[in-house]
């Protein structure tokens, strides 16, 4: 009774002390598999590299950078464009950090006197000059350059644009670093002579030879048996080429298609008829363009070949008011709407002053008054092309009197000529032949002069609306059932008999990398990978995944570890080249058979029922016989062997070949040893860097979290 009382009363705290355990035990092994820690604040931990932290805040700094310079040249982020970004950024900022590190070592500086070089106005750094590069010519613009560094050291400058030049010359100073650095590395490079003469001779050296050859091909896959020591012999010797740097994951995968049926089609059309009729009737077409189209633009007047190849060819002869459609096109239903009709000139000639804010100290009203007083001054009659050369902040324009090459409604100048911004396009376009007139546009503000007008034009206002053909609940359901019930009858190792038994064919994903976004015919499959890399060898994960318009269900297949990878781990990748060394060792017998009773090739050929082929003029340095895909092995022993000679059986890339050398075509002495030294040399420089940053990498200890980030 005692031991039952003293149990009663202190249930509740043995529960409470069993329960927190139990909890705290779950928590540490989650902790334990995704690599945390209790007593380590890992949480902004991207990667360690040589026992030194590298935070995520810093990385996604630079990360959003190249995205936003990606982003700048028009181009929309897909999944794998921001996975390209990521592995891009990483290797920059990588290679940054590893030289950085030898950098300090040597003690490697920029002083005060190069750095007042790199930034000034008579030489500056290339990128400098690229930045304020003058937009007719190319060329740098010094006086450019001087009124930016004036706006600077003004009080009037913003603080923004003051951190983005302290870091850019921050940048600047790094990267001059590292040229020094891989200056001292390059000013090692020697060429000798012997290897002038080597490269000289591997270009120019001939060969003429006959060789006769047996395929693998020739021998069925099914005669072949391969042993666990045929693998074994070749993974032994090609070890070296099995080493990855860093992990990678296999694993199948089986989909069940949730793409819009016909049911889906007809009824997404059916919702885009109701919308062309509407549409003839709205009174207000731009208005029930932005209530009804999914992807949602202004209405504009636009040139012939300018619209979607459909609509150009219509619309161009339509009425006003004419609805082409439904039509479908890129996964929608659209519906389009002749608003609008018109005729413009073809060609517009201007000449412009540009007033920058740079030059009026970064004060948006001292630039704009400074224009409409070089407008009145025009007025009043003063010279046009002086007052550009004065004032134009367009040094390229200003040196031909303001002159802009004519350009079309869409601001193109022709060939190579570029664009000009809307602003100045649009207002161009407008205005009468003669008139003055001041826009403002992202460079400042533009006195602009319309000289001429050109030709004539037809434009046209098209309004789209679009239905994007999507998935209806009823099939998702249905694809999404299918999926959950394949799941629910997997065990450890029914996959395959399973998929079997629905009709589904696996497929796999081989050597996926923790950060990777897509798999094959799957765009967009981060969550799928990020399972990967918490599952163990054999794991069926415990949801379906949605990728796109389908259901997937996984296995986890291999885990291939950073290093050296064991044979099983890489046994299935290796099998074709190992049954072609199988192969090779009977093609081998056969030519040996045939080349002890045969005193010349053409004999060698006829008893392994094969024909001579001559080769002419080929040289070590490429290494490729007509007709078959290169072949080093066999060039190298061609240029190796005596002259008249049955060779013994070489494996090749496609099959076995014996050949006979005719001659060799031995090129004249080398006359110019040191011209030959400077293109190997220029050679090895234009590799040196690369080879650098590859040699930090591989001897980096490096602990890459980033598939815990992204």
């Amino acid at each position: 009774m005692g031991i039952m009382g003293f149990l009663r009363e202190r249930m509740g705290k043995i529960l409470a002390f069993f329960i927190g355990f139990a909890l705290l035990a779950f928590i540490v092994s989650e902790v334990v598999r995704s690599g945390g820690s209790f007593f380590r604040d890992d949480s902004n931990e991207l990667a360690v590299v040589n026992g030194e932290k590298v935070p995520y805040d810093k990385f996604n700094e630079k990360l959003e950078q190249n995205s936003a310079q990606f982003k700048q040249q028009g181009q929309s982020i897909s999944p794998q464009i921001a996975s390209y970004l990521q592995e891009t950024t990483w290797n920059q900022y990588l290679s940054q950090l590893l030289i950085g590190k030898e950098i300090e070592k040597l003690g490697l500086n920029v002083g005060d006197d190069e750095l007042s070089v790199m930034v000034g106005d008579n030489n500056p750094d290339p990128q400098i000059a690229r930045q304020f590069a003058d937009q007719q010519t190319g060329q740098f613009d010094r006086s450019r350059y001087n009124q930016f560094k004036a706006y600077l050291q003004s009080g009037k400058a913003d603080p923004a644009q003051k951190e983005a030049w302290n870091n850019f010359v921050k940048d600047l100073i790094e990267a001059k670093k590292a040229t020094k650095y891989m200056t001292l590395v390059t000013n090692g490079l020697y060429v000798n002579s012997l290897e002038a003469t080597d490269d000289y001779e591997a270009k120019n050296k001939l060969a003429n030879f006959k060789y006769v050859s047996l395929d693998y091909t020739s021998i069925p896959d099914a005669k072949v048996t391969l042993t666990d020591g045929d693998y074994s012999a070749y993974y032994d010797a090609h070890k070296a080429s099995f080493k990855t740097p860093q992990e990678l994951r296999d694993f199948e995968y089986v989909s069940f298609n949730a793409a819009p049926s016909k049911e889906d089609s007809a009824a997404v059309k059916q919702q885009a008829e109701k919308l062309a009729n509407d549409f003839k009737t709205t009174p207000n077409d731009s208005l029930f363009v932005q209530i009804n189209a999914e992807t949602k633009a202004p209405l504009a007047y636009q040139r012939k070949g300018s619209l979607d190849p459909k609509l150009d060819t219509t619309m161009f002869s339509a009425a006003k008011g004419f609805v082409y459609g439904p039509y479908l096109e890129n996964g929608s239903y659209k519906v389009a709407k002749l608003v609008d009709t018109k005729t413009t000139f073809d060609s517009v000639k201007t000449r412009h002053i540009l007033i920058d804010l740079a030059s009026a100290g970064g004060d948006d009203n001292k630039a704009k008054t400074k224009a409409d007083s070089i407008k009145k001054l025009i007025q009043g009659g003063k010279s046009f092309a002086e007052l550009a050369s004065t004032f134009s902040a367009d040094k390229g324009s200003a040196a031909k009197g303001g002159d802009i090459p004519a350009f079309d409604a869409n601001g193109a100048m022709g060939a190579g000529q570029g664009n000009l911004v809307p602003e100045y396009t649009n207002a161009a376009f407008k205005a009468s032949k003669g008139e003055i007139i001041v826009v403002k546009s992202q460079f400042g503000y533009h006195v602009i002069q319309v000289e001429d007008q050109k030709g004539s034009v037809k434009l046209v206002k098209v309004g789209v609306v679009d239905k994007p053909l999507t998935a209806s609940s009823k099939t998702q359901t249905v694809a999404y059932s299918k999926a959950q019930g394949f799941l629910a009858s997997l065990t450890s190792d029914n996959f395959e008999a399973e998929a079997k038994k629905e009709g589904l064919k696996p497929r796999t994903a081989e050597d996926v990398t923790a950060i990777a976004s897509g798999l094959p015919g799957l765009d967009n499959a981060r969550d799928v990978v990020r399972w990967a890399y918490k599952a163990e060898k054999g794991d069926i994960t415990d949801k379906v995944f949605t990728v796109g318009d389908q259901y997937i269900v996984t296995r986890l297949t291999e885990i291939k570890p950073k290093g050296t990878l064991a044979l099983e781990a890489i046994k299935k990748q290796i099998e074709p080249m190992v049954r072609n060394e199988v192969k090779a060792k009977q093609l081998k017998e056969k030519f040996d058979a045939a080349i002890n009773g045969g005193a010349s090739i053409d004999q060698v050929a006829q008893k392994v029922g094969g024909k001579v082929v001559p080769v002419e003029n080929i040289v070590f340095a490429n290494p490729i016989i007509p007709g078959q895909s290169a072949e080093y092995k066999v060039i190298g022993s061609i240029f190796g062997s005596a002259i008249n000679k049955i060779s013994k059986p070489v494996d090749g890339t496609q099959g076995v070949y014996v050949f006979v050398v005719n001659g060799f075509t031995n090129p004249p002495a080398l006359a110019n040893a040191i011209k030959q030294k400077e293109q190997i040399n220029q050679a090895l420089l234009q590799r040196s860097q690369g080879l650098v940053l590859d040699a930090l990498k591989d001897n980096a200890i490096v602990k890459d979290n980033r598939a815990k980030f992204f």
